[in-house]
């Protein structure tokens, strides 16, 4: 667990920008920022929509804003927190208005903390969209076909070989790392020929994340 724990505290606390997700880290990299800067935890004067209002000057800076238009023709599905759209014929396209998250911050660190974990349905940040005046976070993601029905049982049973604990319902949390790992119904898990593929998730950083062994 600790090889695991440095390299999750390496990928949230690193700045690096390389590679096919250098768009997510540069976002989560100049959130961090702006959250280290501007919150004092004890005084709550940290809020996100001034968070949003950063947000959006440094998309502007950065050429960050996601240009192309999103037809309702590719529409698949919603959920609470965001839309589905086909980009592909293999990739899918979300926006996603951070509802289920405190801070702007805590989705892209759940974003890169998913691409750890499940580099199979890897998340690549295209861009932010003003979409009615709300702001949303692009992404887009490769296309899973289900071939059967989610078993939860094998879904429970693999989180706990990996460390994951049932909290209660599909929530689960892990001591070692620090995580707690939400939402893990069997919309969000989907099964291809016996293999697990978790195409949704929700994860939140506890502050003994950020303990060392």
């Amino acid at each position: 667990m600790k090889n695991i724990k440095d390299e999750l505290q390496h990928i949230i606390l690193g700045d690096e920008q390389s590679g096919t997700g250098s768009a997510l880290k540069k976002a989560q990299t100049f959130l961090r920022g702006y959250a280290q800067a501007g919150f004092d935890p004890q005084k709550q004067q940290y809020l996100k929509s001034k968070e949003a209002e950063a947000i959006l000057a440094f998309t502007n800076a950065e050429n960050l804003f996601y240009g192309d238009e999103i037809s309702e023709s590719d529409f698949i599905s919603e959920g609470a927190e965001q839309k589905v759209y086909r980009l592909s014929e293999s990739e899918i396209l979300k926006t996603n208005a951070g509802i289920f998250y405190e801070y702007w911050l805590d989705y892209f660190n759940s974003l890169l903390l998913h691409n750890y974990f499940f580099p199979a349905t890897a998340y690549s940040f295209l861009g932010f969209k003003l979409i009615n005046t709300e702001l949303h976070a692009v992404v887009k993601q490769d296309f899973v076909v289900a071939t059967q029905p989610t078993d939860l049982d094998l879904v429970r049973q693999f989180l706990l070989y990996n460390g994951f604990q049932l909290k209660k319902n599909n929530d689960y949390f892990n001591v070692d790392l620090g995580l707690i790992f939400e939402d893990l119904h069997d919309e969000n898990v989907l099964s291809d020929k016996g293999i697990l593929f978790f195409i949704d998730t929700i994860f939140y950083i506890t502050p003994t994340f950020y303990n060392s062994y």
